[in-house]
């Protein structure tokens, strides 16, 4: 079913709820999915509909046009997208395959709703598992003594994509901080969720030495302060004394592969919410 979601951040104050119903039910919009959210911490209220697009006696731009007065009066921060138009979605890698394997899959057999425009990667290791898909493949090298030519490659092949979310699935180089900014919000990382214990290299062996009992995962956004955006997803898997570094490893990939496509599938279907640098997930 087609619908159009429309999403809010505003000051918290009365009348918000009852204004918004008002403004669809007066063009007979059928709402299918409501969620709310009052942060009483910061005073802010959080909103996501799910309107019938056949429901309403105009387009996308219509409905725009429309609560545009509302949104001005409440000082809202919106946006309406349509879930008939498939997001356009780059994904990038290195040489781990497990959570592009994942993606490519899920995406395969139609669990996310997307386009996949390409892959891009600082190697070619996974060039066969991505063109087995039909999907483009770039290999942009990456200079360690001068990283910014690469850099500038990759933002030129997103911006000629049209890309409007960008996924590393294990892509090990630090993105710049212009790039960061230039795409706030639309680029999603998975990490394990050892840090800052476990930093640096062979992070599952480490914690083996230490006897976890406890590790997981964590999807966010990405920012210029590394690995510290909004975080989006996260869970964890329990580990006993009967694990070895290599179950660690093992488990660890699994738990990141789950996290960053449900965090990608938020994204997707627009339930992410960021204010300042905490989320609201309306799952």
């Amino acid at each position: 079913m087609r619908t159009f979601r429309l999403v809010i951040a505003c000051p918290d104050r009365v009348g918000i709820v009852a204004k918004v119903s008002n403004v669809l039910a007066t063009y007979n919009g059928w709402i299918t999915e409501a969620n709310h959210h009052s942060d009483n911490l910061s005073g802010w209220f959080f909103m996501r509909h799910e309107i019938k697009a056949n429901s309403l006696p105009f387009d996308l731009e219509g409905l725009r046009t429309a609560f545009t007065p509302i949104a001005n009066e409440f000082e809202m921060d919106w946006h309406v997208s349509d879930s008939g138009i498939r997001k356009k979605v780059v994904l990038m890698a290195s040489r781990e395959s497990h959570c592009l394997a994942d993606l490519l899959h899920r995406w395969h057999s139609g669990e996310l709703d997307c386009d996949i425009t390409s892959v891009i990667s600082n190697h070619d290791d996974l060039r066969s598992m991505v063109e087995w898909h039909g999907i483009p493949f770039y290999h942009v090298p990456v200079d360690p003594q001068n990283k910014v030519p690469a850099f500038n490659e990759v933002a030129r092949l997103i911006d000629a994509q049209h890309a409007d979310c960008v996924v590393l699935a294990r892509y090990m180089q630090i993105l710049p901080p212009e790039l960061c900014k230039r795409f706030a919000n639309r680029v999603i990382n998975i990490h394990h969720s050892f840090l800052p214990s476990f930093v640096g290299a062979r992070p599952y062996h480490q914690a083996a030495q230490r006897g976890v009992k406890l590790i997981g995962a964590t999807c966010h956004y990405v920012t210029d302060e590394l690995d510290a955006g909004p975080i989006i997803e996260q869970d964890v898997v329990r580990i006993s004394h009967r694990h070895n570094a290599d179950d660690m490893v093992r488990l660890g990939k699994d738990v990141e592969k789950m996290v960053l496509s449900r965090g990608l599938r938020y994204h997707l279907e627009d339930r992410v919410l960021v204010h300042d640098n905490k989320t609201v997930v309306f799952g």
